[in-house]
């Protein structure tokens, strides 16, 4: 488990990425995109999780333009403010970019092979961004954010995506729950699945917010989708 650095495509640096290496030849990559909490340790557990799978796991640092290197915990309000904050000043365009410069590093450093992506909460949405803006071979969002306001965007997924809704989602409502499905449900490439009950951030690793039964069925669902998509 290592760091690694990946410049910018505008030129105008690089940034850091955690890197989880596999045992062995990897089958396949996944960039794993960040919360608003950074490159914390439950996403550095879910690369760590996914090379244990056999992939190479890649998690960019993608708050770099403001605070390089920023490792927030959700539990704790003072942090937890600082992270929406964070937020507040990201540039969704610049992070894809920098999404996509990660999925040309991963591509490079297997040999070309697939890359997917998969994503948390900001991550969830700039998941669904990166399937219609990158060539991931496949995307995953995990509570993705605002996605009802990208709808505008589904034309241009090509590659298969898989979408983890929050049922109770105090950030997704359902009224955007509802714009989803009515925008999403007839596309080729787009799977939704729906946690009733389920709160934002119900699979992250560690922390108050997990929900045990359904962060395990929705990762569950996303291993059999990389393994049919990626190999």
């Amino acid at each position: 488990m290592t760091d690694t650095s990946i410049p910018a495509t505008d030129g105008s640096g690089s940034f850091n990425a955690y890197v989880a290496e596999p045992q062995g030849t990897p089958r396949a990559a996944i960039v794993v995109i960040q919360e608003i909490f950074g490159v914390n340790p439950g996403i550095a557990k879910k690369c760590d999780g996914w090379a244990a799978q056999g992939y190479l796991a890649i998690a960019p640092d993608l708050f770099w333009r403001i605070q390089p290197g920023v490792v927030l915990d959700p539990d704790v309000e003072p942090e937890f403010q600082q992270a929406l904050k964070l937020m507040d000043q990201f540039d969704q365009n610049k992070g894809i970019e920098d999404i996509e410069a990660a999925i040309k590093t991963a591509r490079a450093r297997i040999g070309g092979g697939k890359v997917g992506v998969v994503g948390y909460c900001l991550g969830g949405r700039l998941a669904f961004m990166a399937a219609a803006r990158t060539d991931s071979d496949a995307s995953v969002g995990y509570y993705g954010v605002s996605i009802d306001n990208l709808l505008g965007e589904k034309n241009a997924i090509a590659k298969p995506v898989l979408l983890h809704v929050a049922g109770a989602d105090h950030f997704v409502t359902p009224d955007i729950q509802a714009k989803m499905h009515e925008g999403l449900d007839d596309h080729p490439k787009v799977t939704i699945f729906d946690y009733p009950g389920e709160d934002h951030g119900f699979a992250a690793e560690m922390g108050k917010r997990r929900s045990e039964a359904a962060a395990q069925l929705a990762d569950k669902r996303t291993a059999e989708f990389f393994a049919q998509h990626l190999g």
